[in-house]
């Protein structure tokens, strides 16, 4: 199985920390080439120099921050026009507060709306036609199970990451007759920050005890554990190399089994 991408470029944001810097390490040890895109230039550069660089890679940073969505277009164009095309965009971001949706207010939609969505949107327009003129691309966006099952308690993320798995069917189906493929990754409870987060809300929620939350969380996976972020970066490296060529337009849950839907 073609796993290698010595000479591929990928764009991996949300790189810093959990799923994203998993990913960027895993992309960069099977030879491809990273431009590592996070807020904290600090943390980027700390990174950066992690990654593996055995084939001859010069990895690269962009420090942007999601919550302006004109600021990242502008970011990713200077990148863009200084630079080779990109082979591999892998969007990621953080997850918006919790909360039922009927506590979330315009602004905090909107907000969820632009990071999660119109970034995505305006980093693959950016990155779309190198990909054509290279023959070859790779898109996976980084969304959650709650597309095919919403979580209770992140009415705001359940909201957006669904309209984000539509825009990635939606693009799959224009850009896959140019050799590029958009898929979706919706990992189930891993082990990040954003975990931390959740088990936080729904303790104080429920006026159970953070251990007593994990107990009954896990008790739903049936893998009966939370995921490293490890694993969830090894299948988004596959969609990403030469063997996924024919795997275009598809959500796929790596949650432990937890997800009851088909």
């Amino acid at each position: 199985m073609n796993l290698d991408l010595t000479g591929k470029r990928a764009m991996v944001c949300g790189s810093t920390q959990g799923i994203g810097k998993a990913v960027a390490m895993e992309l960069a040890s099977l030879g491809a080439t990273i431009t590592l895109v996070a807020r904290n230039e600090t943390a980027l550069h700390e990174v950066q120099r992690e990654l593996d660089s055995s084939a001859g890679q010069e990895h690269t940073t962009i420090a942007v921050d999601f919550s302006g969505a004109e600021n990242v277009r502008e970011k990713v164009r200077q990148f863009v026009e200084n630079s080779p095309p990109v082979h591999i965009l892998v969007n990621n971001s953080g997850g918006p507060k919790g909360g039922p949706i009927l506590d979330a207010g315009i602004e905090d939609i909107m907000q969820a709306f632009s990071a999660l969505l119109l970034c995505s949107h305006i980093i693959a327009r950016e990155l779309i036609p190198g990909m054509k003129k290279e023959g070859w691309g790779r898109i996976v966006n980084i969304i959650s199970t709650s597309v095919k099952q919403p979580i209770p308690g992140l009415g705001v993320s359940n909201t957006v990451r669904g309209a984000v798995a539509s825009w990635a069917k939606t693009l799959a189906g224009e850009v896959g007759p140019f050799g590029i493929t958009v898929n979706n990754i919706l990992p189930g409870m891993t082990r990040t920050r954003r975990l931390d987060y959740v088990i936080r809300s729904r303790a104080e929620r429920s006026g159970r005890t953070p251990d007593e939350v994990v107990k009954d969380m896990i008790a739903e996976i049936p893998a009966g554990r939370f995921a490293d972020p490890r694993e969830l970066a090894a299948v988004v490296a596959f969609l990403c190399s030469p063997a996924a060529s024919y795997v275009n337009g598809v959500s796929i849950p790596v949650d432990g089994g937890s997800t009851r839907s088909l």
